[in-house]
């Protein structure tokens, strides 16, 4: 596997060898033959409830409802290009959106789709994933377990292992943020969740080739906050759990070169709680008709809890995905 992601064109060192405008415009254009962007908007009663002009970036309207979709294709795409020898499949672990991405890319280039889930994943996600022709596998008991499950049947499979974190999913993802800054190039504050890191890494990489001088704040869960520990101290720390209703940032171990690249783009990772994440459910479905999971509304949640510090600001706000499951819904709605 190795070998074939370092004959891709853009193998390279995010810190070292940073992205530009043409490598986001590369990207753009190959994605766009699949999905069109997806729309910002700003909602006036979400800037009358945090004070502040609020900018929406909704990846929940993208076809697998999730930001994911764009490294997916992206990264499929540089796959084709550089392979030298004939797959079986393509294997990733995930929690959802990161699946989907894999099954919707993998579906327009022949290949089939694996894909390994904790016990316990969300059914409706799991549902999603075979809709699109992914063989869904179940395998311990958090995503850190179903990734090291991944990686095993890669090898007595012959299945290629999709990473969840690589500069080439960042260039792809990240043009979701190369959208929102070239529409809004003046934001004060951009906040983006943070799962593996390839989201965050991808709004500080199209912030940097565009030379905005925005500010990017992480978020995450405060019972899934092994990225906030690790920032804070500069090395990797691992936590003994990731339990929270926010599926897509239920990580225990950070990944090393996500961190790094992080450390050097965000200003700082805020911790949102379960409670927090729901009434920011509740604010994106009152204020804006959107459904956002429990990942998308996480950045609503850190701007609602950090109101004085963006008060009279612009601010973007990443809504990252949309694929709640009904039961998670129904408990934050009510």
């Amino acid at each position: 596997m190795t070998d074939d992601l370092e004959r891709m064109p853009i193998f390279r060192d995010l810190i070292t060898e940073p992205l530009t405008v043409a490598d986001f415009e590369d990207a753009s254009s190959e994605i766009r033959k699949s999905i069109l962007p997806s729309p910002q908007i700003a909602w006036p009663l979400l800037a009358e409830r945090c004070d502040c002009k609020v900018w929406v970036k909704h990846e929940n309207h993208l076809p697998t409802g999730s930001f994911k979709v764009r490294g997916g294709l992206w990264f499929m795409r540089q796959l084709e290009q550089s392979m030298e020898r004939k797959i079986s499949g393509i294997i990733a672990a995930t929690r959802g959106n990161h699946g989907q991405s894999v099954a919707f890319a993998a579906g327009r280039y022949g290949l089939k789709a694996y894909v390994v889930v904790p016990h316990g994943n969300n059914p409706e996600k799991n549902r999603s994933m075979r809709g699109l022709g992914a063989a869904v596998i179940e395998h311990g008991t958090d995503f850190n377990e179903a990734l090291d499950h991944a990686l095993s049947l890669s090898i007595e499979k012959g299945f290629y292992a999709m990473p969840s974190y690589h500069p080439i999913l960042v260039q792809g993802v990240g043009t979701f943020a190369f959208e929102l800054l070239q529409a809004q190039p003046d934001l004060d504050i951009v906040y983006v969740p943070v799962g593996m890191g390839s989201g965050a890494s991808g709004t500080i990489a199209a912030r940097n080739a565009l030379r905005c001088v925005t500010e990017i704040v992480g978020v995450v869960a405060e019972r899934a906050d092994a990225y906030a520990l690790s920032f804070e101290k500069g090395q990797i720390v691992e936590t003994n759990s990731a339990d929270t209703i926010a599926d897509g940032l239920a990580v225990r171990i950070p990944d090393p070169e996500a961190l790094r690249f992080l450390r050097t783009g965000l200003s700082r990772i805020v911790r949102v709680s379960d409670d927090e994440i729901r009434l920011a459910l509740r604010a994106y479905f009152q204020d804006t008709h959107n459904l956002a999971e429990g990942a998308g509304a996480a950045a609503l949640a850190a701007l609602m809890k950090e109101g004085e510090i963006a008060r009279g600001k612009k601010v973007g706000l990443i809504l990252s995905g949309g694929n709640i499951d009904r039961a998670t819904l129904m408990d934050a709605l009510a």
